[in-house]
């Protein structure tokens, strides 16, 4: 269920290192990188692990940065499971919407503030 977490760093090349190395040894890759945010694992969409610089530009703390996604199997899911969450009192932080070409997201605070994102990769 869990699609991929996110953890903020001040330091993307050092990050960059220390991952590359910890999870290559596991069979983990760098399998995208947008120059402020870098994805390892097997395969696009399945069980991820990211860090990134933080969105905001502030310096990453412990939930700054920080998000945890669920993988849906449609679009259709992502709106309804960002719906849900906004129906028990989450709160916006971004409307369901195609970010980058085929990759559709939603996100939204839980009741303590946490980060979440329900995604779509493709159709």
């Amino acid at each position: 269920m869990v699609g991929y977490t996110t953890m903020g760093t001040a330091d993307l090349e050092r990050a960059i290192g220390f991952f590359d190395s910890l999870l290559g040894e596991f069979g983990g890759k760098q399998i995208f990188n947008t120059g402020r945010l870098v994805m390892w694992g097997k395969e696009m969409g399945n069980g991820m692990f990211a860090i990134c610089t933080p969105y905001d530009e502030k310096a990453p703390t412990v939930g700054n940065g920080a998000m945890v996604a669920f993988n849906m199997d449609s679009r259709e899911e992502v709106d309804r499971f960002y719906n849900k969450a906004l129906e028990l009192g989450a709160t916006d932080e971004g409307a369901p919407g195609e970010r980058i070409p085929g990759a559709y997201f939603a996100y939204f605070r839980d009741l303590d503030g946490n980060k979440f994102c329900t995604f779509r990769f493709g159709a």
